[in-house]
């Protein structure tokens, strides 16, 4: 523990450490990315901080005939070396290799990605949440595994004392895309992302992400789409402009109309981009 005479700066070597002091209050450093610019955002930085970099049990990446779980420490860059190629993938290393630019990506890790409570634009979000992942966490008490879906809608208040561990992500998607639009190139928050997944089943997944305020599945489109198994890459679009429901945000890249859109022709791009059979005609 380095003390300061107005602020604290600890390193843990366990999650039960880790997890110690979040109790008491201290912010989480991993890659340090969002944190370090608090000040250009006019934000303090925090009084107390943990750092959770160096615990070995958050830093490794499996991959399982069925599973893959991720450490949250883990980095973009390694997220996308180390699942390149695999099929069902491919919506996750697109999300990862095209963050922001590569000296964020060999910093930026998954667990503050998903952790960054208001940060909109996060890429590995609808990413993660079109694939159908699961979010484990540690808490004083105990462990839990929760989908990234109730995990988003709870993740301000479960953060105020839990620390995100691992994401799971399941081998039952065949094919992923990612497509996401940045006004400008490298380092541009994107105005709008989408991610899809096919299961096994043939269940259709759609995240949106930096439309509104916090990624969310897009069920009303998954839905149409369902109805519609045979749907041509042209009935993708149609159907994405009929069952818009996003309230787009304004920001300082876009004004929140924008955002929505561009929503349907980011729809057909990742549709387009789908690997193998599942492309769309």
């Amino acid at each position: 523990m380095i003390h300061h005479p107005e602020r604290q700066f600890a390193v843990a070597d366990s999650v039960d450490k880790a997890v110690a002091a979040r109790v008491g209050g201290a912010a989480v450093l991993a890659g340090g990315t969002w944190m370090m610019r608090d000040p250009r955002r006019g934000q303090d930085l925090p009084h107390s901080v943990v750092s959770i970099s160096g615990i070995a049990d958050m830093s490794g990446l499996a991959i399982e005939a069925d599973r893959v779980v991720i450490g949250a420490c883990v980095t973009h860059a390694a997220l996308a070396k180390a699942l390149s190629g695999i099929a069902g993938l491919e919506c996750v290393v697109a999300a990862a290799e095209g963050a922001a630019n590569p000296a964020i990506r060999r910093a930026a890790t998954i667990g503050g990605n998903l952790c960054t409570v208001d940060f909109p634009a996060a890429d590995l979000v609808p990413a993660f949440l079109a694939h159908g992942a699961m979010v484990e966490l540690a808490t004083a008490e105990q462990a839990m595994i929760i989908d990234m879906t109730e995990f988003l809608e709870r993740r301000r208040r479960l953060l105020n004392t839990a620390i995100l561990t691992r994401v799971h992500l399941r081998r039952t998607v065949v094919a992923s895309a990612h497509a996401r639009l940045p006004l400008r190139k490298a380092g541009d928050y994107p105005v709008a992302i989408v991610s899809v997944a096919i299961d096994e089943g043939g269940e259709i997944r759609i995240a949106v992400g930096s439309v509104e305020a916090q990624a969310r599945r897009w069920t009303a489109l998954e839905a149409a789409l369902e109805g519609c198994p045979t749907a041509t890459l042209a009935d993708v679009g149609v159907l994405a402009r009929d069952h818009m429901d996003f309230t787009g945000r304004d920001g300082v890249e876009a004004e929140g109309w924008y955002r929505c859109q561009v929503l349907p022709a980011l729809v057909r791009r990742a549709f387009a981009s789908l690997p193998g059979p599942e492309k769309r005609a």
